[in-house]
Formats: structure tokens, C-alpha cells, sequence
């Protein structure tokens, strides 16, 4: 994927005056300014994998020409600074569109089509009826690929090193984008709803899984190889447009949305708590591949007082990394006849679960809440479920007994650095209250 650039591209409609790039940075204290004291905010001793080797501190040095307030996409390109490294502390007033051209106006999948792209054009030269098993080339695709280009360039958003964003009030809120975190050394996203990461272009991949599949772009947050991240009170979804609204094209979804956070390539030191997933198919990927040995002793992540709500699967799943995941809250609708699982056991991967709730329909069954691919080890302690406590291990080794290995207890290590752990009723009560952007106390 491209980086973001704060220059316009030849085809958008130039500002006029330069009114759209209006930013100006914002007092660090006052009434006016519910939020004053957590834009300088760093991550508690001891909160999470974040907190090792010297903590996570964002932007809180960063200087008062470095304090922004923004509020529209021009703006926040601005003070992102095409993701340089210097302190900055970025506050997000009301709804930023990414979809936007350089006057502000809305931009829609028309708008980035280029090269003749249609989607039945691309439906009819790909058809697997007709076009066979081969990977898409020729036109259509070259198409389809320039006009991804142009959404990229104006929704990946690229974050960099020591950076604190924010949302101000209780409705912050960036749709369209995809937050970038490439390389990217301690970094704060906080009190922010970011939603509909949306793909216009999707391309068909027929030997995905067998029968094929439609792969889309954009995650609402990614890390790759990003180190020391507090990622606290955000709530993530596909508002706006769910998935399971869009049609079926050759037997499938066609998905418009990749994950909500995704934390890949030697990612590490990460701390995610009282935030919010909601409404989407694959929450939370951690770690991206079976063979990306060099992930070995990274991705360590420490997940607690979130709620996954109306998520299919992946919440999260694990390669490699020792995962800490406690005091969660799960909530599976019960019209969800879709959900596959919630904690996905992948290659070599050392989970570690304390005291998490499931709320699920009756024609889930604990078995269903855990799935594993070549992964080993899950331990497990005080799991809820639908408040009956539950040993979520020794049932998912009876039920899968004899179809796939038996999981084990003995992960490699134990969680030191972590928050007062409750009770999985206590956290499933405060959870329900205090998740999500908007909600910090």
C-alpha cells in the first residue's frame, strides 16, 4: 500500500485559497476543552506489553506548534506531517471524512474509477464460468489496480513515531480511513470512533480457500512493524456499510472490509483496552503468516476490557505472539448465523486468557469459541460463559478429540505486566459500561 501524502493529486480539484488546510493548534488547557488532560496522557506503569522497556508516552513532549486541532481530512493530513517522527499531539473535533477531495466535497467509488474500471465489467471478464482458475490479469485488472491507487492515496493515513491522537468530546469520529502505523515507534491512539474502512475495489482471488474469495485493502487501524502502541477507548466497525449487505459474486461475500486492527509484520509492545469491535467478519489478525519466522519473540500484545461485539472470527487470532488477554467481554447476537469463533490458536503462538465473558445464542456451544490452526497452546482461567463458568480448554480437547490436536495449558510464560485483573463478572458489568470511545472516565 502507498503512503499519504499531504500533496493533492493531479486529478482532485486544487483548494480554493487554501481555505481547506485551515488547522491551527490548540490551547492545552480550558473549559472549552473537555479533553485537555488526556492528549498528554502516556500508558501506566505495568498497563500491558506496552509498558515494557521504558513505557509508551506518544506525543506528550511535543511542543505547542505541534499541538493540533483538526477537522476535516485536509487538516489532520497536515498535522500527520506524511508521518514524521517529530512529537506532535493530533485532536480529532467531530466527523472526518477520508473520502474527501481538496474543497472537502465527498468522493465515492465513481469518483476513484479510472481506465474503464466498472465492476460488471470486471465481473464478466473474471468469471470463473468463463476465466478458469487463473489469478486476474489483463485490463480490467490493470483498471481495477489504478483506481485502487487513487482511493489508497487519499484513505491510508500514515501515522508516525511519537505521535498522540485524540478524539475531543464524546463523538470523534474518522470514517473512510485507514490509519497506517508502518515502522512507527511509540504511538497513542485514543477516545476516537473510526469507521468503514471501506474498499471500492476488491479484487477476486480464485484459489483462496478453495472455492475463492474476495480480498479488500484497508484495515481502520494496521501495524506493521510498529513497536510501543496504546490503542485505548476507540470503537471500530464497518457503520455505515456492513458487509453482510453487499452481494454475492461467484458464491461470495464481496467483502469490502479487511480487519478492524491488524498488528503484523514483527509488530510488538502493544496495549489495547476498553475499546470496542463491532459489527464485522475479521476483527483481529496478529501476526500475518505460518512463515514469518522472523515474528519469533515479537508481537507481544496485551488485550483487556475490550468488548467484541457481532464479530464472525478472529478476536483475536494468534501467530506467534504471547497474547495476554484478559478481562474481556464477548457478545455474539442471536441472529449471528455466520460466527466461526472468537480466539483463533495459530503457529506458535502462547495465549495467555484470564477471566473473560461470552454472551452467545444457544446454538453456540463453548467448543465453538476457540479454534486452532498448527497453534499449541492456550492457556485458560476464570472464562465465563453466558455466566456459567466454564474450563474452556478441557472442552474444546473433548469436543475436538480424535479431529484435531489436543491444546495445552503450558504456554512458555506468565503475564507480569497487567492492570488489577477482576473478576470475568466484575469486567463483563464494567465493560459494558466503559468500553469505546466516548466513555473514558
Amino acid at each position: 500500500m502507498g503512503l499519504q501524502s499531504s500533496a493533492a493529486p493531479s486529478w482532485l480539484v486544487a483548494p480554493r485559497g487554501g481555505a481547506a488546510y485551515r488547522y491551527s493548534p490548540a490551547p492545552l488547557s480550558g473549559a472549552a476543552d473537555p479533553l485537555s488532560d488526556i492528549s498528554r496522557d502516556t500508558l501506566a506503569p505495568n498497563d500491558g506489553w506496552a509498558a515494557a522497556d521504558g513505557g509508551t508516552t506518544g506525543g506528550s513532549t511535543a511542543d505547542d506548534a505541534h499541538v493540533f486541532t483538526v477537522r476535516n481530512r485536509s487538516e489532520l493530513v497536515r498535522a500527520l506531517d506524511a508521518g514524521s517522527a517529530t512529537p506532535k499531539i493530533i485532536r480529532i473535533a467531530g466527523t472526518i471524512d477520508a473520502n474527501t477531495d481538496g474543497d472537502g466535497d465527498h468522493l465515492d467509488c465513481a469518483d476513484y474509477a479510472t481506465d474503464g474500471y466498472s465492476t460488471s465489467k470486471y465481473l464478466a471478464a473474471y468469471d470463473p464460468r468463463t476465466w478458469g482458475s487463473a489469478k486476474p490479469s489483463g485490463p480490467q485488472e490493470e483498471a481495477r489496480q489504478a483506481s485502487a491507487a487513487r482511493q489508497a492515496e487519499r484513505i491510508e493515513l500514515t501515522v508516525g513515531s511519537h505521535t498522540t491522537i485524540v478524539g475531543l468530546g464524546t463523538s470523534a469520529v474518522l470514517k473512510g480511513a485507514s490509519l497506517q502505523l508502518k515502522d512507527a515507534h511509540n504511538v497513542i491512539v485514543r477516545n476516537l470512533e473510526l469507521r468503514d474502512a471501506y474498499d471500492c475495489f476488491p479484487v477476486w482471488q480464485p484459489n483462496t480457500g478453495g472455492l475463492g474469495d474476495w480480498k479488500t485493502a484497508y484495515d481502520n487501524i494496521w501495524l506493521r512493524g510498529a513497536t510501543h502502541v496504546w490503542i485505548d477507548h476507540v470503537t471500530l466497525s464497518d457503520k455505515g456499510h456492513l458487509d453482510e449487505q453487499e452481494p454475492t459474486y461467484f458464491g461470495r461475500n464481496y467483502l469490502r472490509h479487511d480487519g478492524l486492527l491488524d498488528i503484523t509484520n514483527a509488530s510488538d509492545l502493544v496495549t489495547v483496552s476498553w475499546s470496542r469491535f463491532a459489527d464485522h467478519d475479521k476483527a483481529m489478525l496478529i501476526g500475518n503468516g505460518d512463515t514469518a519466522t522472523g515474528d519469533r519473540g515479537r508481537l507481544r500484545v496485551t488485550l483487556h476490557h475490550n468488548q467484541f461485539e457481532s464479530v464472525v472470527q478472529r478476536a483475536p487470532r494468534v501467530r506467534f505472539g504471547q497474547v495476554h488477554l484478559y478481562n474481556n467481554r464477548y457478545v455474539v447476537p442471536a441472529d449471528a448465523h455466520d460466527y466461526r469463533y472468537s480466539i483463533g490458536v495459530s503457529t506458535e503462538s502462547a495465549i495467555f486468557a484470564q477471566n473473560n465473558a461470552f454472551h452467545t445464542p444457544g446454538h453456540i456451544e463453548v467448543a465453538d469459541l476457540v479454534k486452532s490452526w498448527n497453534g499449541t497452546a492456550l492457556h485458560q482461567s476464570g472464562t465465563l460463559f453466558n455466566r456459567y463458568p466454564v474450563d474452556l480448554l478441557a472442552i474444546y480437547n473433548a469436543y475436538n478429540s480424535g479431529s484435531e490436536r489436543d491444546l495445552t495449558a503450558d504456554v512458555g510464560w506468565t503475564p507480569t505486566l497487567h492492570t488489577k485483573i477482576d473478576s470475568a463478572e466484575a469486567a463483563d458489568r464494567a465493560v459494558a459500561r466503559g468500553a469505546g470511545a466516548g466513555r473514558i472516565p
